[in-house]
């Protein structure tokens, strides 16, 4: 199965959070935050303004995001756990 993200959807997969502290302290599951980082998997060909002409989303796959800890909705595919979210709920870009 895939998934197409439609309008201003962008399908996202979290980033594995980090087990280990910088002291070496194993962090279990149950205590550890989900992450609030993600890499783009797919965007959506973007909204329309109310003339009907589509705006092109600023994301592209690849991208490394920042987005809300409570946003989207989790979907499975293929095993894997995916975000599917609005452009507007992804707050910024990681750069490197």
């Amino acid at each position: 199965m895939s998934l197409r993200p439609l309008h201003d959807r962008v399908l996202v997969k979290r980033s594995d959070n980090e087990t280990r502290t910088q002291s070496g302290i194993v962090i279990p599951d149950s205590a550890a935050e989900k992450p609030d980082q993600g890499e783009v998997i797919a965007v959506g060909p973007g909204r329309r303004n109310e003339a009907g002409e589509r705006i092109a989303p600023d994301l592209r796959a690849g991208d490394r995001v920042l987005f809300g800890k409570y946003t989207g909705q989790a979907v499975k595919v293929n095993g894997d756990e995916l975000l599917v979210l609005r452009e507007e709920d992804i707050l910024a870009v990681v750069e490197r």
